[in-house]
């Protein structure tokens, strides 16, 4: 590729400089962050990837608790391997370490803007390498932009900054088919597809299929048959090789999601076509139709090509007839579901539209690439397109300043096309092309940006607040003697990892369903239908899972640490049948606990002394004691659970609990004896262990001599945890190892599931890749063509 004449390079890094230029301007107009007070954090850009970023930063700093096999920090021990294989392991995440960890926010932005940027780049260089395009190298410029600014890109992936990896995937891919397809490279193909399905495998799944929709066009549109099925072979053991290099990654993400508590889940249902059609237009939004806006003068060339006589008719054929199949199989449910790797996603339904925008653009540049288009070509396409326009008339996404901007973006690119057929005015021709796409992606990015917050939850910027809870957290730690929760007041559904602490809080993709369940019976409470588990607030579940030092923080004042004494990590519980959990979370509690710390209200209340806790799991309300302060309580199953809540401590008696609004059906008081509790610490601290060693990936603990019973750990027993060479047991969902009194160490270690099957897999993949590599270049012309592309 380096050995290309430099005019690509400069075509490519125009994109660039386009696309970084028209997000930071959107930006800027919205006055959204860094360029106003408006916060970008949206949805799962502030609740997931700003946390597992600041997670990323912590690790390559050395920083954090656990490794990259094991996650201390969060859900209390969760594996840490499929969360950085699905959000962190992109090779531009990493520029996240140059930043100071309190610009966080500012260093997900950028990585976003790099990866649009990349993305621009390399659909530039895809583009002339499907054809030269020579004296208009400019313009595939404008066009990798417009599929770096698309509809999808700047109103959807931005906050999802790991789709935007599939972004960079499918124009790199194809180029990858078109090595095939010439039989070179056979070293950088595997390599190229590996980092694709390692960056993200979800949208790398996406944009394989495109790649190969691609390459399948480029067989029937330019190579002789008895080329193709060479062509095809070349191209499908590339992608195995790649993906069998990717697998160390890729087995335990698969693995990890497999092992997930069950998401949402609906049936598909296709959008209306008006609304599709509305979504090609600039300045558009909504959740659940396909951004396919690409920019006018992208949008004018692919409908123009079908007209476009000095282009074969076969290319016209085979590329128009593939991007209008596109367009249909993302309506249709069972090519929706190909598209998806067979499961209808969470949100979303149309996360495959980048691959359509790709080709859009490829398209584009089919009518391009010979010459400048004829006016027959262009009124074409401009009836293509303004088709297209009227069509989305009844859409009520539609407005008035999008009709506005499309109607000047496709004047602006008619008029750039005709004083470029012309051969004058060619720097006149390249502002109105270029012009025409950045005034329309700004205004998009723009209307996106105020957009989302009144539609999705937001989470603040890194701030003030952000600091005092992080400076409380780091002053109260004492991992691995004890845990220090950073609070049920969140900041985000991460904040263990964001602020540090190692905390029950946790929300992924891959949160595990035995996590799930275990803290739902000890009372806990979630968000995102389980994925999102929020902290316990519980002196008893604090007291099981050795968290001594917790925060919390009232509106208006500064974070508080509580302390209470705990259990080490490693406690023992007494020899027999394991218990199982019921439907009480308090009685649940004290099986956990080994002891009987609550008692039941009498005519309705507690008694003097003891500290109330409610158990409503679907109220949405207040609730107090007596005259005590009110708590607010966030149910709504089955997405959204409200958590075991503390209402204070009863100073009179007969004080009854009292309800804003009507009344819980099914409520549970449960009534907290301190003493009690405090006792049954005494013993498991008295009878656990003497000395636990915390690693990356493991524990060690030494016991009393003589110890019989079942050891356990204080984290959940997910699966990858093996004790003394053999997998662990469960004790009411955490992880166990049974004692016989002849030793006095324990040692428990994590292995993600996959990782050894994987591991194997990318072994096998690597000596096949090396053997590969050395058959095809000991055949005779090995490396002719390499200039080509």
């Amino acid at each position: 590729m380096w050995t290309l004449p430099s005019a690509r390079g400069r075509a490519a890094a125009l994109a660039a400089l386009i696309t970084v230029g028209t997000m930071s301007a959107g930006d800027a107009v919205a006055r959204t962050f860094p360029f106003g007070p408006r916060t970008r954090s949206v949805n799962d850009l502030g609740n997931q990837f700003v946390p597992f970023h600041a997670r990323l930063w912590d690790l390559l700093h050395g920083r954090a608790d656990g490794g990259v096999l094991l996650n201390w920090q969060s859900g209390y021990g969760t594996s840490a391997l499929p969360d950085l294989g699905t959000y962190l392991t992109s090779p531009i995440s990493l520029l996240v370490g140059v930043f100071p960890r309190d610009e966080i926010d500012l260093a997900v932005y950028v990585v976003t803007l790099v990866k649009m940027a990349a993305a621009a780049a390399a659909m530039t260089w895809l583009l002339t390498a499907l054809h030269k395009g020579n004296g208009r190298r400019w313009a595939a410029g404008v066009l990798g932009a417009s599929y770096a600014l698309c509809g999808w890109s700047v109103v959807e992936a931005s906050y999802n900054p790991m789709w935007l990896d599939g972004l960079i995937a499918f124009p790199l891919l194809c180029l990858v088919g078109e090595w095939a397809r010439k039989g070179v490279r056979p070293l950088l193909g595997p390599v190229i597809v590996a980092l694709a399905w390692v960056a993200n495998f979800y949208t790398a799944y996406m944009a394989t299929l495109g790649a190969a929709l691609v390459l399948v066009a480029r067989l029937l549109a330019e190579t002789q048959a008895q080329e193709r099925i060479r062509a095809l072979l070349r191209s499908g053991w590339t992608v195995l090789l790649g993906i069998g290099l990717s697998a160390p990654v890729l087995v335990p993400v698969f693995l990890g999601a497999r092992h997930a508590y069950p998401g949402w889940t609906k049936e598909f249902t296709p959008a209306g076509w008006t609304d599709v059609f509305a979504r090609t237009l600039p300045a558009t939004y909504s959740f659940f139709t396909p951004a396919v806006f690409i920019g006018g003068g992208a949008l004018l060339l692919a409908g123009g090509l079908a007209f476009n006589r000095s282009v074969p008719r076969r290319e016209r054929r085979v590329w128009t007839a593939l991007t209008v199949a596109v367009a249909v199989s993302m309506q249709w449910g069972p090519t929706h579901l190909v598209w998806h790797a067979f499961a209808t996603p969470n949100g979303s339904p149309y996360r495959q539209t980048f691959v359509l925008a790709g080709l859009v653009v490829i398209t584009a540049w089919t009518c391009l690439s010979r010459g400048w288009p004829s006016r027959r070509a262009l009124l074409g396409g401009g009836a293509v397109v303004t088709a297209m326009a009227l069509g989305a008339g009844s859409s009520e996404l539609v407005t008035g300043p999008a009709y506005l901007l499309f109607a000047a973006g496709l004047a602006a690119a008619v008029g750039g096309l005709l004083l470029a057929a012309r051969g004058r005015a060619v720097a006149v021709a390249a502002v109105l092309l270029t012009g025409a796409l950045v005034g329309q992606a700004a205004a998009t990015t723009a209307y996106a940006d105020r957009e989302r917050p009144a539609r999705l939850d937001d989470y603040p910027s890194w701030g003030a607040s952000h600091d005092e809870r992080a400076a409380a957290v780091a002053a109260a730690d004492g991992w691995p003697r004890y845990r220090t929760d950073p609070g049920r007041t969140q900041l985000t559904g991460n904040d263990p990892i964001l602020l540090g602490g190692q905390g029950a809080s946790y929300y992924s993709s891959h949160t595990p369903e035995v996590l799930t369940r275990t803290l739902a019976a000890l009372g806990g409470g979630w968000t995102s239908r389980g994925r999102s588990l929020q902290s316990l607030d519980n002196p008893v579940t604090d007291a099981v899972f050795s968290v001594g030092a917790r925060l919390r923080t009232a509106p208006g004042q500064r974070p508080r640490v509580i302390r209470q004494d705990t259990p080490p990590l490693v406690t023992v519980r007494p020899a027999g049948p394991e218990p199982r959990y019921g439907t009480s979370p308090f009685r649940n509690q004290e099986m956990l606990l080994g002891a009987k710390v609550y008692e039941s209200p009498v005519a309705g209340a507690c008694r003097v002394g003891t500290e109330v806790f409610l158990w409503a799991p679907d109220h949405t309300g207040t609730a107090r004691v007596g005259d005590g302060p009110e708590v607010r309580l966030l149910g709504g199953l089955p997405k959204r659970r409200a958590a075991l809540t503390p209402l204070g401590t009863v100073t009179e008696p007969g004080a009854p609990v009292v309800y804003g609004g009507a009344a819980p059906r099914d409520a549970i008081i449960g009534c907290l004896d301190r003493d009690r509790l405090t006792a049954a610490v005494a013993r498991l601290s008295r009878t656990g262990a003497v000395a636990v060693e915390v690693t990356d990936s493991g524990v060690t603990a030494e016991l009393p001599p003589g110890t019989k019973g079942t050891a356990v750990l204080a984290a959940p027993r997910i699966a990858g945890w093996s004790c003394d060479g053999r997998p662990a047991d469960a004790y009411l969902g955490l992880v166990a190892v049974p004692l016989d009194g002849t030793r006095t160490t324990v040692t428990c270690s994590f292995r993600p599931p996959g990782l050894l099957a994987g591991s194997a897999a990318g072994a096998g993949a690597l000596v096949a890749l090396a053997v590969t590599v050395w058959v095809v270049r000991r055949r005779p012309g090995a490396g002719a063509g390499r200039r080509e592309v």
